[in-house]
Formats: structure tokens, sequence, C-alpha cells
């Protein structure tokens, strides 16, 4: 039977007039992995800080088990700016010592990508005060990962790391035998390691079983039992749901919900997007031209992160960017934004940018825009335009677009200056949306937004009709509104993945393996010999192979696109005509012929990818 870490009996919490949290009671038992979510300012991180102590209860009772050791992630580290990065994860252990444990080398690479800290200046010796708030949060964490608690106690865990340590500090914690409750919006980081749901709201914590894919569907359901109206029942979160079961099913390991009451539960629901309406929509809007580059090169100061890029953004493309940190994918999205802003007159380092004629471009900085704070929620919504038209005949007012980002009436009339980080963040892609854009730029649009919020968001996108691009280390985010991945490789390239972000972390590990086990650059160089004289000649024969490849690349997409949108149409006239066997029969091997040319496809794809 398993212990009991902690017990929360009767646990009342109150701010000014508002109650955060109402009688709850709680448990933690050992080996739990819970997951904490609710909207912005519902009281999760004052939940998770009572659990740790930290914070006293109005009334009520906290108590954890004898020699409990707790390990717990603030939003604010406590860390010594004075002291150096190995004296706080290490401590005083010798060298042969620390490198001979496992643990520490584990989370030495997962977090920093490597045991001689890349990035840091001075590796483990690097001194903590100048560093930022990103690398002082991935330290704390490494600090906790490497000690033994009993249970861990993470508060937004994932922010600050990319997509590769989001996998591996998911896998990490898995592997944990110590209980945990984390407080986070990254839904995929939910499904992979959570076993138990809560949800704060209202001033109660609903208990669920399961990651969130599960959370999702229980919620859903408990909402269907207790709707009295149709409307109620065709709400965000069923939408939410049909994508989980229709377009990744098998994104959590083990579904514990019950799919036939799943499946009958988004039964009249339709697919999140008609994107053949939408392209049809895009088309009329954007022409043939969004963006075409033509061996392009992006600088950002001396370094070059892209060479020889050519590659088009077509209208109605939807493309999640993904690639470590310092890659380049902000700074290609602004050279972008600069051809865009200037009609083509500031160009790349090298190379073309030509920009469609009636591109309309909308950039998301990962900065929050200064606004006037004196002014009110509303009133800055409607200074760019009373209503917006965001596609498909979906007209709203300044009101109700606010409303659905969670501004309600009330919240509209707050000043700005009185706002959340995360509510000015929501206002902020409030203001891009009412200016009617036909390209979206967003980069890390899911910073400081809750769960609710970005369901909010992924509603507006579903119908909204233009050529995307989003970065982001949001695994669900990029798969729940994008239709393609490209990745940034770190080696001065753009590769497309057909099979998303699996396929992105599958290369970065044979890249990152390669270099471990490759002959050191210098010993290469002194080999080559004369191979810094390579001619222009070849060197320009070099860039006409790659454009060359880029190019039968972008066909074989295409290619694969109609292979997919074939194989839907299949699925769906077998369903339709599961009677007839004879016709399923016929159907079905129409099906696997489509199989064996996408086979062929990608791997010609994948050969051209070499040369790219």
């Amino acid at each position: 039977m398993a212990v009991n870490l902690v017990n929360v009996e009767a646990v009342s919490k109150v701010y000014g007039t508002r109650a955060l949290l109402d009688g709850v009671s709680l448990g933690v038992s050992e080996g739990d992995r819970i997951g904490v979510v609710g909207r912005n300012g519902d009281g999760k991180t004052t939940l998770i800080r009572m659990l740790a102590k930290l914070e006293e209860a109005d009334s009520g009772r906290i108590t954890h088990i004898g020699g409990l050791v707790l390990g717990v992630l603030t939003q604010h580290d406590s860390l010594d700016p004075a002291a150096t990065v190995r004296h706080e994860i290490i401590g005083d252990l010798a060298d042969h010592e620390w490198a001979g444990n496992a643990k520490i080398r584990d989370v030495l690479t997962g977090l920093f990508g490597g045991l001689d800290l890349p990035g840091f200046g001075q590796g483990l010796d690097t001194v903590i005060g100048p560093l930022s708030g990103g690398e002082r949060r991935r330290i704390a964490l490494a600090k906790l990962l490497v000690g033994e608690p009993d249970l861990l106690v993470l508060d937004e865990p994932t922010n600050h790391l990319d997509v590769e340590g989001i996998a591996w500090l998911a896998q990490h914690l898995r592997a944990r035998r110590s209980g945990l409750v984390c407080v986070t919006h990254d839904r995929w980081f939910l499904d992979q390691v959570c076993t138990r749901m809560w949800d704060v709201q209202g001033g109660s914590v609903h208990e669920y079983e399961g990651g969130y894919s599960d959370y999702v569907f229980a919620r859903a359901e408990r909402e269907r039992i207790a709707a009295t109206e149709e409307t109620k029942r065709q709400n965000l979160v069923r939408k939410e749901l049909a994508w989980l079961r229709r377009g990744a099913p098998a994104r959590t390991s083990k579904p514990r919900f019950r799919v036939e009451a799943a499946n009958e539960l988004i039964a009249d629901v339709p697919p999140p997007r008609d994107t053949s309406a939408l392209m049809k929509f895009a088309n009329s809007r954007l022409g043939k031209t969004v963006f075409d580059l033509e061996d392009v090169t992006v600088q950002a100061g001396p370094k070059t992160l892209l060479k020889h890029l050519t590659w088009q953004l077509g209208p109605g493309d939807r493309v999640g960017l993904v690639g470590v940190n310092g890659s380049g994918k902000t700074s290609l999205l602004r050279a972008l934004t600069e051809a865009a802003r200037t009609l083509g007159d500031i160009q790349p380092a090298a190379g073309k940018v030509v920009v469609g004629k009636t591109v309309k471009l909308a950039y998301l900085s990962q900065e929050v825009s200064e606004l006037n704070p004196t002014l009110r929620v509303l009133e800055a919504v409607q200074q760019v335009r009373d209503r917006v038209d965001l596609g498909k005949g979906r007209e709203m007012t300044a009101g109700q677009l606010c409303e659905q980002f969670g501004f309600t009436k009330e919240k509209q009339w707050t000043p700005v200056r009185d706002l959340s980080g995360g509510e000015r963040r929501r206002l902020q892609i409030l203001r891009l949306l009412m200016d009617e854009p036909n390209v979206l730029f967003l980069d890390e649009p899911t910073n400081d937004l809750d769960i609710e919020t970005l369901t909010q968001l992924e509603d507006v996108l579903d119908t909204w009709p233009g050529s995307l691009i989003v970065i982001s280390h949001d695994r669900f985010f990029i798969e729940r509104t994008t239709d393609k991945v490209y990745a940034l490789m770190g080696d001065a390239t753009l590769r497309n993945l057909p099979r998303g972000l699996d396929e992105y972390l599958e290369r970065r590990r044979q890249m990152i393996e390669s270099a471990v086990y490759a002959p050191s650059a210098a010993s290469a160089n002194s080999s080559a010999g004369s191979s810094a004289s390579v001619t222009a000649p070849a060197r320009k024969k070099a860039a006409s192979d790659a454009r060359a490849a880029n190019k039968e690349m972008q066909k074989l997409e295409r290619q694969m696109e109609k292979l997919s949108d074939k194989e839907t149409k299949l699925h769906g006239q077998i369903a339709d005509n599961a009677t007839d066997f004879e016709k399923v029969a016929l159907l079905d091997a129409e099906l696997r012929d489509l199989a064996t040319t996408r086979d062929e496809l990608e791997t010609r794809w994948m050969e051209l990818a070499e040369d790219a």
C-alpha cells in the first residue's frame, strides 16, 4: 500500500475579498505524479506553495509524513549569486566522484547539453550572478534533480527549456521513484508524466485519474452530464477531445479513458480545421506568392545561422518551426518581417526574399509590447478596430473577441497597468488578430498563458485563413495548430520533418552521437590538407545542387500532402461501407497501394535531404 506523504484537510485561502481555495481536501501518496491545471489567478501556485509549507493557509490543516524530504522549484530561485554552478549543483564532490555518478551525468547532459555546459562561458565554474533568469532556473532545477527528495513540487519546470530538454525531463521524471506535484501549461508534458490531475477552479479542486488526455475526456463527460443546453455540450473541451482522438490517438502511452465513450461523445464534432476551405480562402486573400526565399543567408552579427536557404511559404501553409536555442528561428522570422515591412528593400546578408504583394503580416514577438497603461482592455483593442473578420463568415466585435480570450465584461474595463503578465500577452495577441492580418508569425505565443486561454487561441486559429509560422517549445500547441514541422538543426540548414517532432528528436540524438564519436575539427582540417582551396565553380555547383534538391523535396512534400488527403477520404469511405465487405476489400487494397507510394516518396525525400 502506498504511503501518504502529504494530507491537505479543509484548507481555505482568501486574498482580499476573493476565496482562492475554499475547504479543499487532498492527498499526495508515494509514487503519485500529479499535474495541476487551472486558469491564471485561480490559485494553482498558492495551492502548491501551501502544500510545501512555503505559505500558510487561513484555515484547515496541512500535514507531512515524518522525515519527508521536499524538493521545491518556485518561480523565483534562491541561488547564491556569488557561487559557481559547480557549487550549487555538485557541491563539494571531487571531479572523479560526480563524473562517476550516472544520475549527475544524466542531469547535466539533459538540462545543459553536455558535461562541459556548452553555452556557459566557464562551464561548471561559471559564476551565477550575471546569468539570465532562464539559465538560473535550469541550475535550480538541476540542483533538485541530482538529490533524492521524497516529493518534488515544481512550478512551471518546462519554462526556458527547449523541445529536447522537455522530452528529457519527462523521461527523467517518469523514471524517478519520488512523488511529484507539478504546475505547468505544457499539455504534452502532462500527458507524458502525470498519473493524476488536479483542476483548480472556483475555489475548489477537482481530481481526475490519468494524464491530460484523460482529464479532457473526464471533464467533457462531467460537463455533458451537467449540461442542459446543446450549446453547453459543444464547448472547447469537446473540440480538443475530438482532436486528441482523431489527430493523435497514440500521443499517450496508455490512454486510460474509455475509447468507445470518447468516440460517442465526439461523433458529431467536425475536425478542428476544414483545411481545403481554409486553403481556398487563403489563396483568394494572398494569391500565389507569400514568401519565396532563394539562396538566402541569415546572420546575427558575425554568426551565420542559415546559408543557401531556398524555401517557400505558400498561401494557407501552417508551419511549426523548432530548433535548439540560438539556431536562428527568431532571426529567420525577423529577416522575413524586415523584407515584408520594407516591401523587399531590406534583404538578408545574401540571397533574396520575394514578398507577395498582398501580404499583411502580424508578428508576435517574445517581448510584450508596451501599451498605454491608462487604457482599459476594451479601449486597447478598439484602438485597432471595432470589428474583426476571422474567416468562414465568423465576424466578432472587439468585446466578443475579448470575452473569447477570457476578458469578461467586467475585466474589459480593467486598466492595462493592472493586468498580469499572462493577461498582457493575451491582449497582445488580441490586438494582432483585430488588425485582420493574412500572415501570422507567432514567436513563443504560449509564454505566460494558461491552458484555458491556449484552447481559446487554438479555436480562433482553427478558422483563421492565412499563412502561419509558429515558434514554440510547447509540443502540444505546435501539433495542434500547424500542419508541417520544419527544424533548424544547428548546422545552418532548414529541414522539413514529415514525422514531426519525433523525427526532430531522433535527428538531434543522431547529431549529438555523431559529434561525440567524430574526430576533432582540428585533426579533420589537418588531414584535409588543401580542402580550404575549394574552387568557386565547385562551391557554385554545390549550391546549385542544393537548390535543385530543395525544389524536388518541395514537390515531394506536395505529393505526400495529396496522398494524405486521399488516405483520409478512403478511411471515411471504409467507415461508410463497413457492412459491404467486397467494397471494403477494394478500398483497403487501394489504401495499401497509397501506403506503398508514400513509403517510396518518403525514402526519396530522405535521400534528397542528405544533399540539401
